[in-house]
């Protein structure tokens, strides 16, 4: 819930709380793709188009059951995924010890 602020610095505070919230989910999720990364047997596997709009299809879904604006949502998530794909190669690099 979003609490009405006085000033910029409340907007600012609240800002910040939410991202300490947020940065131990990601380092999560980043947990459980490092794991995918050693499920997949090529690195093609790693870019599941399928999978990825499935995700995007989803959160925009809970963006909207949240009042918030899901093609925000929606960009953030292909940002995030992007972020994730290059993490997951190189674990799934890594993992399989193969060479680019």
């Amino acid at each position: 819930m979003v609490v009405k602020c006085l000033n910029l610095g409340e907007v600012r505070d609240n800002i910040d709380r939410l991202d300490r919230q947020i940065v131990p989910l990601l380092a999560e999720r980043a947990g459980y793709v490092r794991q995918a990364a050693g499920f997949k047997q090529t690195k093609a596997a790693v870019v599941d188009q399928a999978r990825i709009e499935a995700i995007v299809l989803k959160v925009r879904h809970m963006a909207m059951e949240e009042s918030c604006d899901p093609d925000v949502i929606e960009r953030i998530y292909r940002s995030m995924i992007d972020a994730f794909i290059i993490f997951e190669s190189k674990e799934w690099m890594h993992i399989h010890d193969a060479k680019e």
